[in-house]
């Protein structure tokens, strides 16, 4: 930098405000200084700047699988707000054993980042109450477990009301609930609204139609079967989360009896070009991505805010034809 700044003519200072568009600089001075970064094939060295700062020139996301379209979005959402602010970002996939959370997300945060955006897969992130005090953290997604942080999550519970209701109000009295176990904070709530829902239209609730363990394509299949055999089976199935509706596709088709209505709390690829396509709970997860992102930046430039703040965001209710199915 002090080699450009002596071809250009300027102080170094006038080089940095050029070349991170900060501060005032006129424009003779700025265009010498960029013929002389021309001249000289000059890039930043972005570990000199980590070495003077004390913290890397990036931010941290965690999520619990980067190759799930609704998670690779809201990285997407983050790297968008934070190229505008010339930071990089550094990514992690937790996966969805919650004893390896902490263990990974440490291992991000010795990075030195200037931050970090997590959807905690785990009930406990008190191991992050030392780290709060000196790198601002935004939860996404999900909201933490015993400690007090920012966290930006949609709502589920109204989200799985919406869904439920919808499906009553096409006749369907046997609903059954599909999803992760209810330790997931996320399918917690999406149970609550679920049962609200059931209650509301005073329909009584039925332990045997709520399967909490779809995990996979194998364990989608029992479930599916498992209700099927029932003295009463359900009509029409609600599912938790986009993954589980992905698992649910080729068990129904595959399933003996009458074909079930579904609605997923989540959009995926190609769910309207299924036959029949399927009714979902719309997420936005880029917006979800940017205001984490912002409320993140927002920290970093202001660390002694003390005041917390959980945001919920709204979401909404795609029909198309899964719902409809006769009964």
């Amino acid at each position: 930098m002090r080699e450009v700044a002596a071809r250009a003519g300027v102080s170094a200072k006038t080089v940095s405000r050029v070349l991170r568009g900060e501060g005032y600089a006129s424009e003779d001075a700025r265009a010498r200084v960029l013929a002389a970064v021309d001249e000289l094939n000059y890039v930043p060295n972005l570990l000199a700047v980590t070495f003077r700062a004390g913290r890397d020139a990036a931010v941290g996301v965690a999520v619990p699988d980067i190759a799930d379209p609704y998670f690779a979005e809201i990285v997407q959402a983050v790297e968008s707000v934070a190229r505008q602010r010339n930071i990089a970002v550094i990514v992690t996939s937790l996966g969805y054993d919650g004893s390896r959370e902490q263990a990974a997300v440490e291992t991000l945060l010795q990075r030195q980042v200037l931050g970090l955006i997590a959807c905690p897969v785990s009930t406990d992130q008190s191991y992050l109450k030392s780290w709060l005090l000196r790198t601002p953290v935004v939860f996404v997604d999900r909201s933490p477990g015993r400690i007090t942080a920012d966290s930006v999550i949609e709502d589920d519970r109204g989200g799985a009301y919406e869904a439920t209701t919808h499906l009553i109000g096409h006749g369907h009295r046997r609903v059954a609930f599909f999803g992760d176990p209810p330790t997931v904070t996320t399918t917690a709530k999406r149970l609550e609204g679920y049962l609200a829902a059931l209650d509301d239209a005073g329909i009584p609730r039925d332990d045997d139609l709520v399967r909490a363990e779809v995990t996979d394509a194998g364990s989608a299949a029992e479930a599916v079967r498992g209700v099927g055999a029932l003295s009463r089976p359900p009509t029409a199935i609600f599912s938790s989360n986009a993954r589980c509706t992905l698992r649910l596709i080729p068990a129904l088709a595959n399933a003996a009896g009458p074909r079930l209505a579904v609605v997923s709390f989540g959009d995926f690829p190609l769910a309207d070009a299924l036959t029949p396509p399927v009714t979902v709970i719309d997420q936005n997860a880029s917006a979800l991505g940017a205001f984490a992102a912002e409320r993140l930046f927002a920290r970093i430039a202001d660390p002694d805010k003390r005041m917390r703040r959980r945001t919920v965001l709204p979401v909404h209710l795609i029909e198309r034809e899964s719902c409809r199915l006769d009964i």
